[in-house]
Protein backbone atom coordinates (compact mmCIF):
# COMPACT_ATOMS: atom_id res chain seq x y z
CA UNK A 1 0.00 0.00 0.00
CA UNK A 2 2.82 2.37 0.86
CA UNK A 3 5.19 1.45 -2.37
CA UNK A 4 4.07 4.72 -4.01
CA UNK A 5 5.09 6.59 -1.28
CA UNK A 6 8.61 4.91 -1.14
CA UNK A 7 9.02 5.03 -5.17
CA UNK A 8 8.49 8.30 -5.03
CA UNK A 9 10.94 9.11 -2.00
CA UNK A 10 13.66 6.94 -3.81
CA UNK A 11 13.16 8.91 -6.99
CA UNK A 12 13.57 12.37 -4.87
CA UNK A 13 16.39 10.91 -2.93
CA UNK A 14 17.99 9.69 -6.49
CA UNK A 15 18.01 12.84 -7.89
CA UNK A 16 19.18 14.73 -4.47
CA UNK A 17 22.60 12.70 -4.58
CA UNK A 18 23.23 13.28 -8.40
CA UNK A 19 22.96 16.91 -7.77
CA UNK A 20 25.46 16.83 -5.84
CA UNK A 21 27.68 15.45 -8.53
CA UNK A 22 31.46 14.02 -6.53
CA UNK A 23 31.30 15.92 -3.39
CA UNK A 24 29.93 13.90 -0.97
CA UNK A 25 30.31 13.91 2.63
CA UNK A 26 31.06 10.94 4.65
CA UNK A 27 27.52 9.79 6.52
CA UNK A 28 27.40 10.62 10.10
CA UNK A 29 26.17 8.47 12.36
CA UNK A 30 23.66 9.23 15.51
CA UNK A 31 22.20 8.04 17.88
CA UNK A 32 18.74 7.93 17.75
CA UNK A 33 16.03 8.27 14.69
CA UNK A 34 16.48 12.10 14.17
CA UNK A 35 18.97 11.93 11.94
CA UNK A 36 18.91 9.16 9.77
CA UNK A 37 16.69 10.33 6.53
CA UNK A 38 19.79 12.93 6.20
CA UNK A 39 22.46 9.77 6.67
CA UNK A 40 20.51 7.99 4.22
CA UNK A 41 20.87 10.73 1.54
CA UNK A 42 24.61 10.93 2.52
CA UNK A 43 24.98 6.70 2.43
CA UNK A 44 23.11 6.91 -1.11
CA UNK A 45 25.69 8.89 -2.29
CA UNK A 46 28.58 6.77 -0.84
CA UNK A 47 27.07 4.13 -2.32
CA UNK A 48 26.84 5.31 -5.81
CA UNK A 49 30.61 5.92 -5.53
CA UNK A 50 31.74 2.38 -3.97
CA UNK A 51 29.44 0.91 -7.31
CA UNK A 52 26.46 0.14 -6.24
CA UNK A 53 23.29 0.35 -8.37
CA UNK A 54 20.28 1.71 -8.95
CA UNK A 55 18.20 -1.00 -7.56
CA UNK A 56 19.99 -1.72 -4.55
CA UNK A 57 20.15 2.61 -3.92
CA UNK A 58 16.88 2.86 -4.06
CA UNK A 59 16.29 -0.27 -1.83
CA UNK A 60 18.82 1.83 0.91
CA UNK A 61 16.78 5.12 0.18
CA UNK A 62 13.41 2.99 1.20
CA UNK A 63 14.59 1.86 4.45
CA UNK A 64 13.09 3.21 7.52
CA UNK A 65 14.79 3.85 11.07
CA UNK A 66 13.96 0.32 13.04
CA UNK A 67 13.59 0.78 16.66
CA UNK A 68 13.22 -2.77 17.11
CA UNK A 69 16.45 -3.09 16.26
CA UNK A 70 18.02 -0.75 18.63
CA UNK A 71 15.94 -2.42 21.57
CA UNK A 72 17.32 -5.58 20.47
CA UNK A 73 20.73 -4.69 20.23
CA UNK A 74 20.71 -2.80 23.69
CA UNK A 75 19.20 -5.65 25.48
CA UNK A 76 19.92 -9.45 24.34
CA UNK A 77 19.59 -10.30 27.85
CA UNK A 78 19.46 -13.67 27.43
CA UNK A 79 23.05 -14.22 27.22
CA UNK A 80 23.36 -12.77 30.67
CA UNK A 81 22.20 -15.99 32.37
CA UNK A 82 24.05 -18.93 33.61
CA UNK A 83 24.37 -21.70 31.08
CA UNK A 84 21.56 -24.11 32.17
CA UNK A 85 19.29 -20.72 32.46
CA UNK A 86 19.69 -20.11 28.80
CA UNK A 87 19.75 -23.12 27.42
CA UNK A 88 16.71 -24.20 29.16
CA UNK A 89 15.30 -20.91 27.79
CA UNK A 90 16.36 -21.96 24.36
CA UNK A 91 14.81 -25.32 24.62
CA UNK A 92 17.81 -27.23 24.59
CA UNK A 93 15.97 -30.77 25.06
CA UNK A 94 13.91 -29.61 22.52
CA UNK A 95 17.10 -28.90 19.60
CA UNK A 96 18.62 -32.34 20.31
CA UNK A 97 15.77 -34.59 19.84
CA UNK A 98 15.28 -32.25 16.23
CA UNK A 99 18.45 -32.14 15.47
CA UNK A 100 18.47 -36.35 16.34
CA UNK A 101 15.69 -36.65 14.01
CA UNK A 102 17.11 -34.57 10.89
CA UNK A 103 20.45 -36.19 11.03
CA UNK A 104 18.62 -39.60 10.86
CA UNK A 105 16.24 -38.10 7.88
CA UNK A 106 18.93 -35.72 6.13
CA UNK A 107 21.73 -38.16 6.41
CA UNK A 108 23.19 -38.14 2.92
CA UNK A 109 23.35 -33.95 2.85
CA UNK A 110 25.31 -34.07 6.31
CA UNK A 111 27.96 -36.71 4.94
CA UNK A 112 28.37 -34.68 2.14
CA UNK A 113 28.67 -31.63 4.28
CA UNK A 114 31.56 -33.34 6.13
CA UNK A 115 33.28 -34.70 3.88
CA UNK A 116 34.00 -31.47 2.12
CA UNK A 117 34.70 -29.28 5.39
CA UNK A 118 35.12 -31.86 8.67
CA UNK A 119 32.19 -30.33 10.30
CA UNK A 120 30.31 -32.93 11.47
CA UNK A 121 26.39 -32.98 11.84
CA UNK A 122 26.28 -32.51 15.61
CA UNK A 123 27.49 -28.65 16.20
CA UNK A 124 25.41 -27.28 12.34
CA UNK A 125 22.09 -28.91 13.97
CA UNK A 126 22.79 -27.30 17.20
CA UNK A 127 23.42 -23.85 15.30
CA UNK A 128 20.22 -24.76 13.03
CA UNK A 129 18.26 -25.46 15.91
CA UNK A 130 19.66 -22.70 18.25
CA UNK A 131 18.87 -19.77 15.14
CA UNK A 132 15.85 -21.02 13.69
CA UNK A 133 14.10 -23.81 14.90
CA UNK A 134 15.28 -25.99 11.89
CA UNK A 135 14.04 -23.31 9.86
CA UNK A 136 10.53 -22.74 11.45
CA UNK A 137 11.29 -19.04 13.07
CA UNK A 138 13.66 -16.85 10.78
CA UNK A 139 12.34 -13.04 12.08
CA UNK A 140 9.80 -10.90 10.77
CA UNK A 141 11.98 -7.85 10.42
CA UNK A 142 12.63 -5.99 7.36
CA UNK A 143 16.23 -7.11 6.95
CA UNK A 144 17.80 -3.95 4.71
CA UNK A 145 16.18 -1.41 7.76
CA UNK A 146 17.71 -3.47 10.22
CA UNK A 147 21.83 -3.36 8.99
CA UNK A 148 20.80 0.45 7.54
CA UNK A 149 19.85 1.67 11.17
CA UNK A 150 22.70 -0.25 12.91
CA UNK A 151 25.10 1.29 10.43
CA UNK A 152 23.92 5.19 11.44
CA UNK A 153 23.62 3.97 15.03
CA UNK A 154 27.06 5.25 16.22
CA UNK A 155 27.47 1.91 18.84
CA UNK A 156 28.90 -0.15 15.37
CA UNK A 157 28.41 1.74 13.03
CA UNK A 158 32.08 0.41 11.31
CA UNK A 159 31.13 -3.17 11.67
CA UNK A 160 27.22 -2.65 10.48
CA UNK A 161 28.69 -0.28 7.38
CA UNK A 162 30.29 -2.97 6.02
CA UNK A 163 27.72 -5.39 6.62
CA UNK A 164 25.24 -2.72 4.61
CA UNK A 165 28.06 -2.98 1.68
CA UNK A 166 27.48 -6.69 1.57
CA UNK A 167 23.53 -6.32 1.53
CA UNK A 168 23.86 -3.73 -1.23
CA UNK A 169 26.00 -6.16 -3.21
CA UNK A 170 23.70 -9.22 -2.63
CA UNK A 171 21.03 -7.07 -4.15
CA UNK A 172 23.16 -5.95 -6.96
CA UNK A 173 23.41 -9.12 -7.75
CA UNK A 174 20.19 -10.39 -7.32
CA UNK A 175 20.63 -12.86 -4.81
CA UNK A 176 18.75 -11.75 -1.97
CA UNK A 177 15.43 -9.84 -2.60
CA UNK A 178 15.49 -5.58 -0.97
CA UNK A 179 12.68 -6.74 1.09
CA UNK A 180 13.69 -9.93 2.58
CA UNK A 181 12.94 -10.37 6.18
CA UNK A 182 15.30 -11.59 8.99
CA UNK A 183 16.09 -10.88 12.85
CA UNK A 184 16.31 -7.83 14.65
CA UNK A 185 20.24 -7.46 13.52
CA UNK A 186 19.43 -8.40 9.50
CA UNK A 187 20.54 -11.89 9.55
CA UNK A 188 18.81 -13.72 7.17
CA UNK A 189 18.27 -17.65 6.31
CA UNK A 190 18.40 -20.96 8.20
CA UNK A 191 20.94 -20.25 10.22
CA UNK A 192 21.20 -16.58 10.36
CA UNK A 193 23.84 -14.81 8.31
CA UNK A 194 25.10 -11.29 8.02
CA UNK A 195 25.04 -10.51 4.37
CA UNK A 196 29.23 -10.39 4.65
CA UNK A 197 29.18 -13.78 5.37
CA UNK A 198 26.63 -14.36 2.95
CA UNK A 199 29.57 -13.04 0.59
CA UNK A 200 32.11 -14.77 2.06
CA UNK A 201 30.83 -18.44 2.84
CA UNK A 202 27.18 -18.79 1.18
CA UNK A 203 28.78 -18.37 -2.66
CA UNK A 204 26.59 -15.25 -2.17
CA UNK A 205 23.89 -16.79 -3.10
CA UNK A 206 19.95 -17.20 -1.15
CA UNK A 207 20.77 -19.02 1.95
CA UNK A 208 16.90 -19.81 2.80
CA UNK A 209 16.92 -23.71 2.10
CA UNK A 210 18.86 -25.97 4.73
CA UNK A 211 21.25 -27.43 2.35
CA UNK A 212 22.96 -24.30 1.22
CA UNK A 213 22.56 -22.55 4.44
CA UNK A 214 24.37 -25.60 6.18
CA UNK A 215 27.09 -25.99 3.66
CA UNK A 216 27.23 -22.06 4.10
CA UNK A 217 27.84 -22.72 8.26
CA UNK A 218 30.07 -25.66 7.97
CA UNK A 219 32.06 -23.20 5.64
CA UNK A 220 32.24 -20.53 7.86
CA UNK A 221 33.79 -22.76 10.95
CA UNK A 222 36.34 -24.37 8.38
CA UNK A 223 37.56 -20.99 7.54
CA UNK A 224 37.69 -20.35 11.21
CA UNK A 225 40.10 -23.46 12.27
CA UNK A 226 37.92 -26.17 11.89
CA UNK A 227 39.82 -29.39 11.98
CA UNK A 228 38.25 -32.65 10.72
CA UNK A 229 38.41 -35.30 13.38
CA UNK A 230 39.15 -32.53 16.34
CA UNK A 231 36.36 -31.81 19.52
CA UNK A 232 34.39 -29.13 19.61
CA UNK A 233 34.15 -29.10 23.28
CA UNK A 234 35.68 -25.79 25.75
CA UNK A 235 39.64 -26.80 25.59
CA UNK A 236 39.48 -28.65 22.48
CA UNK A 237 40.75 -27.91 18.84
CA UNK A 238 37.50 -26.90 17.17
CA UNK A 239 35.99 -25.18 20.02
CA UNK A 240 37.44 -21.55 18.65
CA UNK A 241 35.49 -21.86 15.59
CA UNK A 242 32.40 -21.91 17.57
CA UNK A 243 33.42 -19.04 19.17
CA UNK A 244 34.01 -17.48 16.26
CA UNK A 245 30.51 -17.78 15.19
CA UNK A 246 28.67 -15.94 18.02
CA UNK A 247 31.01 -13.96 21.29
CA UNK A 248 28.84 -15.28 24.35
CA UNK A 249 30.17 -17.32 26.20
CA UNK A 250 26.90 -18.59 27.01
CA UNK A 251 25.97 -19.33 23.20
CA UNK A 252 29.34 -21.10 22.92
CA UNK A 253 29.20 -23.71 25.47
CA UNK A 254 25.19 -24.45 24.52
CA UNK A 255 26.34 -25.33 20.93
CA UNK A 256 28.94 -27.56 22.20
CA UNK A 257 27.04 -29.15 24.54
CA UNK A 258 23.81 -29.78 22.45
CA UNK A 259 25.81 -30.35 19.85
CA UNK A 260 28.05 -33.51 21.79
CA UNK A 261 24.70 -34.29 22.21
CA UNK A 262 23.23 -34.95 18.89
CA UNK A 263 26.70 -36.51 17.65
CA UNK A 264 25.85 -39.38 20.43
CA UNK A 265 28.46 -38.06 23.21
CA UNK A 266 25.90 -37.34 25.98
CA UNK A 267 22.28 -37.83 26.44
Amino acid sequence: MRSGYWKSLAAAGAMAFAAFGGAAQAAQCGNGPGGFESWKQSFAQEAQAHGHGGTAISALLSTHYNSPTIGADRGQHSFHLSLEGFMAKRGANAIVAGGRSRKASMAGLFSQIQSQTGVPPGPLLAIWGMETGFGAVHGNQHALSAIATLAYDCRRSEFFTDQLHAFLTLIDRGAVAPGARGSMHGEIGQTQFLPKNILQYGAGGNLDSAGPALFATANFLRAHGWSAGGGYQPGQANFGAIQAWNAAEVYERAIAIIGQRIDGGGE
